[in-house]
Parts: C-alpha cells; sequence; structure tokens
C-alpha cells in the first residue's frame, strides 16, 4: 500500500510539472471587499491540493478519534457489566448457602457500581423480607417498580410483601395491576383466589375460578379447576345459606347438582334449604334420592335424623330394609340398621342385626361398642367387658366420627370440605378405622 502511494504521488508531480510547463500564465484571485491577488497557475493548483488534502486529514483525525471514544467507552462499559455480573453472582451464591449478610454487601456494591439494577434491588427486598424489616423492602421495591412500572417479578414482589404485612386489598391492587398486563396469569390468578377465599368473597371467587378454568391447558389441570369451581359454587351457596339469602343458596346448590349430581355436600344444602322452607317431604325425597345416586352414608344418616325427628323411623327402617335386600351382606347398612333399632330401643332387632355383621377381618370399634352396650343392657357383663373397646355414654345415638378419604382427616364434625386437603365431598364415616395417621 506504501509503494502505490509513493507510485500515485510521484505521479501526481509528473502531471503537475508537465502542467506547470504549458501553463505559466498568472491567474488573478479577486478577494470581495479586498485587495486582488496574481498567483500563478501552478501555485493555486497546488494550494487547492494542500487544503484538500487538510481537510480529508481533518474529517480522517475525527473520525479516527471518535472511535477511539467510542470503543473506549465500549470497553469501559464491558469492564463495568463484568464487574457488576461477578458481583450478582457472588450475591446469588451467598443467598443460597443462606448467608444473606455477605448477599446484602455484595448486592450493595452492586448498586454503587448501577444504582439502577433492578435485580439487585429486588434481592434486597426479599432479604430485607426475611428479616421482617418491611419498610426497607418497601423502599427497594418501590426503586425497582419506578425503574420499571410493567415489570411483573416487581410487582409480585410487591404483593408478596402486602400478604406479609396483611395489607389485603393492596395486595390485591397489585395482583389486578399484573392481570391489567398479563390477564392470563394464572400464578396472579392462584394469588387472587387464595386472597378471595381467605375473606370469604366467594362470589367474586367464582369469577376469578372460571378465569383459571379457561387459562388451564393440561386435562389433569383443567379437571382439578373444574372440580375446584364446582366446590366454590357450594361453598357460595353455604354462605347464602349460613347469612340466611335462602333464594341465593338453593340456585347455587342446584347448579353444582346439575354440574356434578353425586356432589354430597349440595345434596345437604340443598335439603337444609328446603327444610327452612317447609319443603320437607321434598327434602325427604331430596335426601333418599341423593343416596340412592351415592350410596352416601352421610346422606343416609341426614335422611335418619330428619325421619326421627319427624316421628318416621318406619319410613326409615323400610329404606334400609330396601338397602339389603339388594345387598344383604353389606356391613355398614347392617350396621346403621341396627343402629337405628338401638336408638328406637329396639334392644332384640338391634342385637340380632349387629351380631350377624361379618366384617371380614375389617375393624369396627363402633360396632363392638354398640354390642358391649347391648350386653350391657341384656345383663351379659362378662360378654359386656369383652366387647368393649372403648368406654361410651351413648343415649340417644352412637357418636360416629369422620374422616377424608383423601387425606385421612379425622374430624368429629362433618364438613363440605376438608380443612386438611381443601377438598370437596370427601367427608366419610370412620367406621372401620379407614383414617390414615
Amino acid at each position: 500500500m506504501g509503494k502505490l502511494a509513493i507510485f500515485i504521488f510521484v505521479l501526481f508531480l509528473t502531471a503537475l510539472a508537465v502542467f506547470a510547463i504549458f501553463n505559466q500564465e498568472v491567474t488573478t484571485i479577486k478577494i470581495p471587499f479586498s485587495k486582488i491577488y496574481e498567483i500563478p497557475t501552478t501555485a493555486l493548483i497546488l494550494l487547492s491540493s494542500a487544503a484538500g488534502a487538510f481537510a480529508m486529514l481533518f474529517v480522517f483525525v475525527v473520525r479516527d478519534t471518535k472511535k477511539f471514544i467510542d470503543n473506549w467507552q465500549y470497553q469501559r462499559k464491558q469492564k463495568k457489566e463484568a464487574k457488576v455480573q461477578e458481583l450478582y453472582s457472588k450475591a446469588l451464591n451467598s443467598l443460597l448457602a443462606h448467608n444473606e449478610d455477605e448477599a446484602k454487601e455484595l448486592l450493595k456494591g452492586v448498586l454503587s457500581e448501577e444504582p439502577e439494577h433492578p435485580d439487585a434491588l429486588l434481592r434486597l427486598g426479599d432479604i430485607a423480607i426475611s428479616e421482617e424489616d418491611f419498610q426497607k423492602a418497601g423502599e427497594y421495591y418501590q426503586k425497582a417498580r419506578d425503574l420499571n412500572p410493567q415489570n411483573l417479578e416487581t410487582l409480585f414482589a410487591l404483593e408478596r410483601l402486602m400478604e406479609k404485612t396483611g395489607r389485603w386489598l393492596e395486595a390485591l391492587r397489585s395482583i389486578d395491576e399484573i392481570l391489567e398486563i398479563d390477564e392470563g396469569n394464572l400464578s396472579a390468578l392462584y394469588k387472587k383466589r387464595d386472597i378471595l377465599e381467605r375473606q370469604d368473597r366467594w362470589d367474586d371467587l367464582v369469577f376469578v375460578q372460571k378465569s383459571i378454568l379457561r387459562n388451564e391447558h393440561a386435562e389433569k389441570d383443567r379437571n382439578r379447576e373444574q372440580q375446584n369451581l364446582i366446590g366454590y359454587k357450594y361453598e357460595y351457596g353455604r354462605h347464602s345459606l349460613e347469612n340466611g339469602e335462602l333464594e341465593k343458596a338453593k340456585r347455587a346448590f342446584r347448579t353444582v347438582l346439575r354440574i356434578d349430581r353425586d356432589f354430597i355436600p349440595a345434596t345437604l344444602g340443598l335439603a337444609e334449604v328446603l327444610l327452612r322452607e317447609g319443603e320437607t317431604e321434598e327434602a325427604i325425597n331430596l335426601l333418599e334420592k341423593g343416596y340412592e345416586q351415592t350410596s352416601s352414608m352421610v346422606t343416609l344418616s341426614r335422611l335418619e335424623d330428619l325421619l326421627i325427628s319427624l316421628g318416621e323411623p318406619s319410613r326409615l327402617i323400610r329404606i334400609y330394609k330396601n338397602n339389603l335386600s339388594k345387598k344383604p351382606q353389606d356391613p355398614v347398612i347392617k350396621f346403621f340398621l341396627g343402629k337405628l333399632f338401638y336408638r328406637l330401643e329396639m334392644i332384640d332387632d338391634a342385637f340380632e342385626t349387629l351380631t350377624s355383621i361379618d366384617t371380614g377381618g375389617a375393624v369396627y370399634p363402633e360396632l363392638h361398642q354398640l354390642i358391649g352396650n347391648l350386653y350391657m343392657r341384656r345383663n351379659e357383663l362378662e360378654r359386656a367387658v369383652h366387647e368393649f373397646k372403648k368406654a361410651a355414654d351413648i343415649k340417644h345415638a352412637v357418636r360416629l366420627t369422620y374422616c377424608c378419604r383423601d387425606c385421612g382427616y379425622p374430624s368429629s364434625e362433618w364438613s363440605g370440605r376438608c380443612p386438611g386437603c381443601k377438598s370437596w365431598g370427601t367427608f366419610q364415616f370412620n367406621l372401620d378405622g379407614m383414617c390414615k395417621a
């Protein structure tokens, strides 16, 4: 490249010399409002070429200087970013090692290098929450939000802080902001559902649950959320019933039964509404039909209590015997029939029915309890002592316990929803010790 430049320069001088030989005239240059200058044409050409060369040199110098400065700034930025990333990575490692003090110092080092580092602000906020310094956490989260008001991670962090401090309305506002940005965000919908459930806002909760169902994709998840939707509709009915809003409760329970006719809690709830409205016969028919569909002993037990309170035990005995004609050796139906005889003081019938039960090796503490009491009534104390597994003081009815068939949660009271696993319609009588530990 150097030899080519020299060759071009020599060629230029040769051309200029030839030009000068044949052009020895003088060129007159008149500058406005100044003197008139006479200059050889060759000199003018040389001066013009020199001026052009200097102009090009200036352009090249400016360009190269700008490149140098840009490159220097880029390298400096790269070094700064590498340093920030290294500090942030060390901070994350410290957090994973549960060394919050070291992580805090490293994250502050990140902010000293880059004050607008959103991830460092969020992690410092998380550390402040773990230390229960909620005010400091709020400051960090707010700074991160000011940097990017639509950052979902920041909005979730603020919502989590509101939950920690019990500010449920503000937590809901944060969730609503998330849903305005991403209306199908399942994490936000789940959180909103949990808060609404905590506040017993069942009507709003049903609406949110429908949104969750629309946005779930996997078949398994959709089936689970469909069951949850049924459960929340039931809760809305139960809440209405407790508040004396019978029409709302009736509509809710009937809606549930249209979706799932075997949903036992809704059957019991609707029966209660009908009883309060004075529709006793309709309530009895509903419970009887519910038992025929589900074979639920909980439904049958409620029917038993209702018919006895109405003074119609014979109708109940007929129901039991009809079921026994279909399943002659069913130990559960026999047990309930024997228990009914015992409640009605029909001692011989109770004894005959209960002692004919073949448990197939299963343990029925309540059965032995009843038979023990029957032996006591017959003055057969030795056999009574043999039967007793527990002492019992039964006056009008045997006190049966319940358990959740899914998680084994035990309870002395029936509930439409298990307090343990939060499933609906899973409480059953713990007749044979099937409740898990």
